[in-house]
Order: structure tokens, then sequence, then C-alpha cells
């Protein structure tokens, strides 16, 4: 179903050479996807101390070429921040992680779509590595935090991510090294083609559901840093969450497969 990048143990690739892909592998003529082929999106809940940061960051590195999304629900000055920074902000009512990101990935029109955290933890250095990634062919790039240790992370919250990668690896029937981060790349086609339905799960659903269509997805390496602000997940109910939007995403995608 995945693929892995630099002897990070692998997902394997499941899914064959004939695995399924949304779109053209490149842009249009059958040229590569550049910076002005990506939106860059987040959801953003009350992060004003590192909102500029990190639009700063995506800035510098796609020569302000990429389009940054924002979908907020914070009543700090996050959205303020990120409009003066040249972000599109899409105003909510707090719902969740998930409602947030679901809106954030399905409003840009470029093809190419960015998720990312807006507490400053994933590196905005890595994006030329993503596009190049798709550029190769690649539906879903998803950053794996744990392969070089994610010492940033508290101790309890790694301990579940491996957690979670050892349930949908079991689950989905190949191996996943992270299924929870926040950083990952998609081929606008396959954000379109799938119906998402968790909330606090969604960034797990979203890695889940493509490799079990066999979307060609592969894992890449990544830097995790320092949270800026405080998290606002509760580590023992969110990781409940996680735990059981996991389970019953795998068990609707085997169900699915039945009556394919």
């Amino acid at each position: 179903m995945t693929d892995s990048e630099d002897a990070s143990g692998g997902a394997g690739d499941g899914a064959g050479d004939d695995a399924a892909t949304t779109g053209d592998a490149t842009g249009e003529e059958g040229e590569a996807f550049t910076f002005d082929d990506v939106a860059v999106v987040m959801g953003t809940y009350n992060e004003e101390a590192a909102v500029g940061t990190v639009i700063d960051d995506i800035e510098r590195v796609t020569d302000g070429r990429a389009e940054v999304v924002c979908v907020d629900g914070s009543d700090d000055r996050t959205p303020e921040i990120a409009r003066e920074k040249g972000a599109t902000v899409i105003e909510q009512e707090p719902q969740g992680y998930g409602v947030a990101v679901r809106e954030a990935v399905l409003t840009p029109n470029r093809p190419v779509v960015v998720t990312t955290d807006c507490d400053d933890t994933y590196p905005m250095d890595a994006l030329p590595r993503f596009l190049e990634k798709v550029n190769e062919g690649y539906d879903v790039v998803s950053g794996d935090r744990l392969y070089r240790g994610a010492e940033a992370m508290p101790a309890f919250n790694r301990l579940g991510n491996h957690a979670f990668a050892a349930l949908a690896s079991v689950l989905v029937g190949t191996r996943v090294h992270d299924t929870t981060t926040g950083m990952r790349a998609y081929r606008r086609g396959v954000l379109q083609d799938v119906v998402w339905t968790t909330n606090t799960a969604l960034s797990a659903e979203l890695l889940v559901r493509p490799a079990m269509r066999g979307y060609r997805v592969v894992e890449i390496p990544i830097e995790y840093g320092e949270r800026a602000g405080e998290t606002k997940l509760d580590p023992i109910q969110g990781g409940w969450e996680i735990g059981t939007g996991i389970v019953r995403v795998c068990l609707e995608e085997r169900v699915r497969r039945l009556f394919d």
C-alpha cells in the first residue's frame, strides 16, 4: 500500500506497480509541478505564538509562490496575524481538529495540497522533498517524525504514536511508521475522491484510507521540533479517539473491499 524512503523500514508496496493514481503524474503538458501548483493548509486554534513564523517559513522556502490557507477557530490574534502574512483565512466555530483540517484540505484549487500544523514543529524546509515525491508519481507523501526519534515530542505522546502505527500496520496489512503526522502532501484528487469521516483521528484517516484503496503512498523521514505554544489535545481522550478511529476506518475499508 505504501512505500518508504531513506531506510525507514517501509510500509511496503502492497499496491504493486498497477497502484491507482489520481490525476496526471505532473502538471500541464507533462511539466513537473512547481510551488505555483501548491497550497499549504492548516487548521489553527490560538496559535499566535507560532503562526507568523510558519507562514514566513513557507514564504521563504517557496519564494512566496505557494498559497497558504488557514481554517481558524481562534479567539486570539491568530487569524489577524495570518491575514497580515498574506494567508487566506476561513473562520469557523471551533469544532475540533478534523473539522478544521477537512475544510482546509478541500478548500484550495491547486493540484497539490500540503498539510502542516501551525505550532512550528514541522520543517518547512522539507517542502521541496515533498513536492519532488509528488512529481515522482506518489499520491500521498507522509512525513515520518518517529524515524529520527522525535525527541521534542513528549515521551507519552511518542509511545502513543508508535502504538497507533503498530495498530494501523496490523489492520492495514503493511508497515506504517507514523499515522498521526500533521505534515503530508496530497494530490488534490485524492482528497476529493474520498469521504473523510473522523475528527480527532483525521490525520490517521488521511493516510489509512488512501493506502487501503491502492493509492501510491510514501513515508519520508522529517525532523520534528519543539512546540511553540500550548498543546490543545488531551493525550488520554485524544489517544482513545485516535485509536478507535483507526480501527473503525480500517474495518470500513475492509468491508468496502468486499463490495468492490
